[in-house]
């Protein structure tokens, strides 16, 4: 591809971080022995059991609301490059993510990537994401710059992810208002098998959907008292397909604008053993992610217009994020006191940095360069006691606390008009955050009740150095109860129900955010802070059943989520003349509700053969300014047939997705924001086919075609917002047919 003004540099991380964490690894690890101190959990432990919807290990049948896992060995089964193939499957879970199409100031179309995580209607910082424990930065979004979350982790090092429905607010403070995604890295135990001292992988594969490599290896160790882990991974590919055709150099286009991407990530942990109770471990990750693109999509069609002139514009945007991460476990089944007491401190960095330049017609060349800079440091500690008496009870209590240093600078030639580079669109604000919960698990027989109660306390506190516009400290607190029941009446029959409240405190941009542009015509617009910002809240209900039946496993849920106060960006006033400019402003909406219901069913036909599938449906609405309307966050119905062939040693499956179409009818308007009728998706049908093959110990061939058929279809998460009469609509279709092979080697 040609760049006529960006560099190329590799995307890999940098050569001190992978110095750091070999020294870390093979410097501080000493030799390993053949006597194996750790045991490596089986993989069907880790589908079974959860860790996150209470804090404590429980058995995914006996927790009060839906939780789902999803293995690495799942994901590789299906050739998954990110956390949007990852979640592919899920039910009630989508990943937005639409064409790299963006201008350089007005327009910022999937130039963040994997934006969010849509969990039951909602999404962005209203779902809590985790990874080891630590919150994934909040998501940004100001013109032509947006940072999204989802691509601040690389797939290649999770064993696994956990995804929880509902408020997670009395576990885990802020942002969990429809549920949680908690990402676990690998751990040594994962890559050591059969109590060997070292053992490790190595894997490649090939996707052409982004016509993608993927190079990455793990090594481990372990002696009586230390464990160790070192893996790397490296992918690099071009742009994702869809099945646009129109190739044209200009806004017509509805093929991907060309782009070449790759993402390098180096995860080292090292853990050492005190004595039978205590254990030391240190985890050090660096991620580097960038991608350039050529975007053709922004090219003006002539005759050029002041207004309409661009003759190229070139992208250049890269992703950081490095933590380091000291944790101490204590465990002693005979302590009177507690039993278990898991403390983290942690310091992470995180940044993402959009360069553009654009050539135009009739004026000067103008440059943006736009950065999102969240530097964390945090502790949590939390502690498990069996109480004395009579019943059965497991009481787990602790606090977290943490620290942010946010900023947004943003640099450049020719800036808007009334402004001169540098300058930030939000002041530099120091977020605090901090909590204590308390939690009992009652056990009485064949009933469990689980209660539970969180304080939390926020402050922001922004700086006005070099910052024009006026600055408030907004501060709050939150009391977050919660209650839950399990009755395992019968194998046949164990219903549940929880009743949880949550919420999500502002973040910095929403509070102070001043940025104005009267030079547009007709679309003249100034962006206000809000200091009376409340923050977010949440009631939810979920009640459901599960059971077996023979071969035959099912689950089936109802909730009824009402949230006060939700936040979103809303036109408050003018009408866009450069007199009276339309006026931005993050408000509280007052009121707003989703309901849904899901069914989950598992059937073993026999040994070899397995069913799995399941169909979840939602609808809700919110009220502004008096109005009620449809929350268009919601996705539509989505229905998931899966059926698989293992014998051990070869196997495969074939996946029918079905989602119902978005009828004009049933969305919102969006006034002020040049989208007179929303496009509504077609309802759509796909069929995914995977295999592997263990032609030899410790190989496995994985290989897979979605998209058989070679379906064109819109996806609601991508296209949510996209003008109905958009001429490049085809610009934000799916990938047709598309294949993938990988080979993993473990020794």
């Amino acid at each position: 591809m040609h760049r006529k003004h960006l560099a190329r540099r590799p995307a890999f991380p940098p050569t001190r971080h992978t110095a750091l964490a070999v020294g870390l690894l093979f410097g501080l690890t000493p030799t390993a022995r053949a006597e194996a101190a750790f045991s490596p959990d089986a993989q069907s432990a880790l589908k079974e059991v959860t860790v996150h919807a209470t804090r404590t290990e429980r058995r995914l049948d006996n927790v009060p609301a839906t939780v789902t896992i999803v293995t690495q060995q799942e994901g590789e089964a299906r050739g998954a490059r990110d956390i949007k193939d990852l979640f592919a499957d899920e039910l009630d879970v989508a990943v937005g993510q639409g064409p790299n199409r963006y201008s350089i100031a007005g327009g910022n179309t999937n130039r963040a990537g994997n934006e969010s995580i849509n969990v039951r209607g909602l999404q962005g910082n209203q779902v809590l994401m985790m990874i080891d424990g630590i919150r994934v930065p909040a998501s940004f979004s100001f013109g032509g710059f947006t940072v999204g979350r989802g691509d601040y982790l690389d797939t290649d090092d999770l064993q696994k992810a956990e995804i929880l429905r509902g408020p997670a607010t009395t576990q885990y403070g802020s942002d969990g208002l429809s549920g949680a995604v908690f990402f676990h890295t690998l751990e040594p135990r994962d890559l050591l098998k059969d109590g060997q001292p070292v053992g490790g992988f190595v894997k490649s594969g090939y996707n052409s959907v982004d016509h993608s490599w993927l190079n990455a290896a793990g090594v481990a160790s372990q002696s009586p008292d230390w464990q160790s882990l070192l893996q790397v991974s490296y992918r690099h590919g071009h742009e994702l397909a869809n099945m646009g055709d129109n190739t044209s150099q200009n806004s017509s286009r509805t093929a991907p604008n060309p782009a070449d991407n790759g993402v390098g990530n180096v995860l080292a942990k090292i853990a050492r053993r005190l004595d039978g109770a205590n254990r030391l471990g240190l985890t050090v990750e660096s991620l580097r992610r960038r991608e350039q693109t050529e975007v053709y999509s922004a090219r003006a069609v002539p005759p050029y217009t002041p207004t309409n002139n661009t003759l190229d514009l070139q992208a250049d945007d890269r992703v950081e994020r490095d933590r380091v991460s000291l944790a101490h476990s204590y465990a002693d089944a005979a302590n009177p006191l507690w039993q278990k007491v898991e403390t983290q401190v942690y310091w992470q960095r995180a940044k993402v940095a959009q360069t553009s330049v654009e050539t135009r017609a009739a004026a000067a060349q103008r440059t943006r360069d736009n950065a999102y800079i969240s530097n964390t440091f945090g502790i949590g500690s939390q502690a498990q006691s069996r109480l004395p008496g009579r019943l059965t009870q497991r009481l787990s209590y602790g606090f977290d606390w943490s620290r942010s240093l946010v900023e947004s600078p943003a640099n450049g030639t020719v800036p808007p008009a009334g402004y001169v580079f540098p300058y930030k669109t939000f002041p530099d604000t120091t977020y605090t955050q901090g909590g204590a919960f308390v939690q009992d698990e009652i056990e009485l027989g064949a009933l469990s009740l689980i209660p539970g109660l969180r304080f939390d306390q926020y402050r922001l506190a922004p700086s006005g150095a070099g910052y024009s516009g006026s600055v408030v400290t907004l501060s709050d607190q939150a009391w977050s109860p919660r209650f839950g029941a399990v009755w395992r009446l019968m194998p046949q029959l164990a219903p549940y129900a929880q009743w949880a409240s949550g919420f999500r405190a502002p973040t910095p941009d929403q509070v102070n955010l001043n940025f104005s542009n009267y030079t547009i015509p007709g679309r003249a617009y100034t962006s206000i802070g809000n200091p009376n910002l409340q923050a977010e809240r949440a009631h939810s209900i979920e009640v459901g059943l599960r059971g077996r039946l023979d071969r035959l496993r099912y689950s089936l849920a109802y909730y009824d989520n009402r949230y006060q106060d939700l936040i979103s960006q809303q036109i408050v006033g003018g009408d866009g003349s450069s007199a009276n400019p339309l006026v931005y402003q993050y408000i509280n909406l007052q009121d707003a509700r989703i309901r849904g219901w899901e069914a989950r069913m598992e059937w073993l036909i026999d040994e070899r053969w397995r069913m799995t599938g399941g169909v979840a449906s939602a609808h809700g609405d919110f009220s502004a300014n008096g109005q009620s309307q449809p929350l268009d966050t919601i996705q539509p119905l989505k229905a998931v047939l899966t059926l698989s062939y293992d014998i051990g040693r070869f196997g495969g499956h074939a996946t029918v997705q079905h989602a119902e179409g978005r009828n004009a009818s049933g969305l919102s308007v969006q006034q002020g924001r040049g989208i007179a009728n929303q496009y509504s998706t077609p309802a759509w049908t796909t069929l995914d086919l995977g295999g592997f093959w263990k032609p030899i110990k410790g190989l496995t061939l994985n290989a897979g075609i979605n998209n058989l058929f070679n379906r064109k279809y819109w996806r609601w998460s991508d296209v949510r917002g996209l003008a109905g009469n958009d001429p490049a609509v085809d610009g934000w279709t799916a990938p047709g047919r598309n294949a993938y092979l990988n080979a993993r080697y473990d020794f």
